[in-house]
């Protein structure tokens, strides 16, 4: 079975066969690498029903490549038949699924049938590279694969995050993490004159260049003068908030917002303890640094913290319009740099961290574009069927692959999901 059965026969492929292979190698090794911490217990722990145990996460990446790619092979013999209805998450086009809340109910397989389960797959993808039996179609898929493995390897680390929070340990997922103080200077902003713009990306995979369907197609909007704040809110400027009442002042908070504070008890951000002093990290409890973007916010935590400083949310289109042809690397604050926390910006000039951190919530439902078509068969359920009730974000964070995001790339959420590493940037508008 191919995902891009249709795609037309003059498409560019994403990259020649060893590049692509040596791609998977690395990939599929990190997502390794993050488990590893982990002890067969810590991997099948599910806190919640919007969050997967890192044995699941580990092993749906894997039926991926199983499914889609050696599947799409005559004569291939999965390893378990039985593991698709198990690791499959939403693909109703393959087949029934386990319901997603019970997945921490799945004691078997074992983690190590499930490592196994990995190694077994990718001598079977690596072999297949060596023979050169992938064809252009397949290729696709398998960058398609590969760049769903990296959305998973932030969920397997927000995930985790959150199951071990819930633990009255609070243990630390590693000790070791990097934490690099900087100073959060002040406020300032960067203006933009009212203009015609174009925002997207072309549709792959009929430009070489990889994005996801949701992306494109590239099309022109109109964004009026505004003005964006240079960095993300800080700790210390949310807890200005906090300390004013916010949390308690319901003219500040959309209605839906409102209901759920009060049905919640929300008063602070997730993580951070009751006297705001400190907060839960990957490394355990650490003491909060004022200087660093605030994270684990809603989008309602963070609208209504925009209200209060006599500000905005930007729309996605003026997020991509500052971010222009800036292209995202590792000496931003990705999963690279071995933080998996905000860090506190040091001092400059312009426009800061637009990538990595934190995910910076826009004003924007996360809907289809103008002309906007799913991708073909099976894969036109990766995106399209979710633009009902999201909000789009922006960015990146201190868990994604720098190689992973782009200008044009559009998370998204639900309005009271803060288990993600999300923050917030101001917008303003201009006279």
């Amino acid at each position: 079975m191919s995902l891009l059965s249709s795609a037309p026969a003059t498409v560019d492929v994403p990259a020649p066969a060893d590049t692509l292979a040596l791609r998977y190698a690395q990939v599929r090794a990190r997502s390794r690498a993050l488990a590893a911490p982990l002890s067969p217990e810590d991997a099948m722990v599910q806190s919640m029903p919007d969050a997967s145990p890192s044995k699941w996460h580990l092993a749906h990446t894997t039926w991926f490549f199983e499914q889609f790619v050696l599947g799409a092979q005559s004569g291939y013999v999965p390893v378990d038949a039985q593991w698709s209805f198990l690791f499959n998450s939403y693909y109703q086009s393959v087949g029934p699924m386990h319901a997603r809340p019970q997945r921490g109910l799945l004691s078997r397989p074992t983690f190590a049938q499930v490592l196994d389960y990995r190694e077994r797959i990718d001598a079977r993808m690596a072999q297949a590279f060596a023979l050169d039996r992938f064809d252009e179609t397949q290729r696709q898929t398998i960058e398609l694969g590969l760049q769903h493995e990296q959305q998973h390897q932030e969920l397997l680390l927000t995930d985790i995050k959150h199951a071990f929070a819930c633990n009255p340990l609070r243990p630390a997922y590693r000790s070791d993490l990097v934490h690099r103080p900087g100073h959060a200077q002040a406020l300032q902003w960067t203006t933009f004159d009212e203009a015609v713009i174009e925002i997207g990306a072309p549709p792959w995979p009929q430009d070489a260049t990889f994005a996801y369907d949701n992306e494109s197609p590239r099309h022109r909007v109109f964004t009026r003068a505004y003005a964006l704040a240079q960095r993300p809110v800080s700790n210390r400027e949310y807890r200005g908030f906090i300390d004013d009442g916010g949390y308690r002042t319901a003219s500040l908070w959309l209605s839906e917002a409102w209901a759920r504070i009060q049905s919640d008890g929300w008063a602070r951000p997730l993580y951070w303890s009751e006297d705001c002093e400190q907060q839960f990290t990957l490394a355990g409890l650490r003491d909060i640094d004022p200087h660093a973007p605030v994270c684990h916010l809603s989008y309602y935590e963070a609208d209504a913290f925009a209200r209060w400083a006599g500000a905005r949310l930007p729309t996605e289109a003026e997020w991509e319009r500052a971010a222009g042809t800036t292209q995202p690397s590792a000496h931003d604050n990705f999963i690279e740099r071995d933080a998996l926390h905000p860090q506190a910006a040091h001092t400059g000039d312009g426009l800061r961290q637009l990538f990595g951190d934190v995910w910076e919530w826009t004003s924007s439902a996360y809907t289809a574009y103008p002309g906007y078509r799913a991708w073909p068969g099976t894969l036109g359920e990766y995106n399209g069927k979710f633009m009902c009730g999201p909000w789009v974000l922006r960015g990146g964070s201190c868990a994604s692959p720098s190689d992973h995001v782009r200008a044009s790339y559009r998370n998204f959420f639900s309005p009271p999901d803060r288990w993600q590493f999300s923050g917030v940037r101001l917008a303003k508008d201009l006279p």
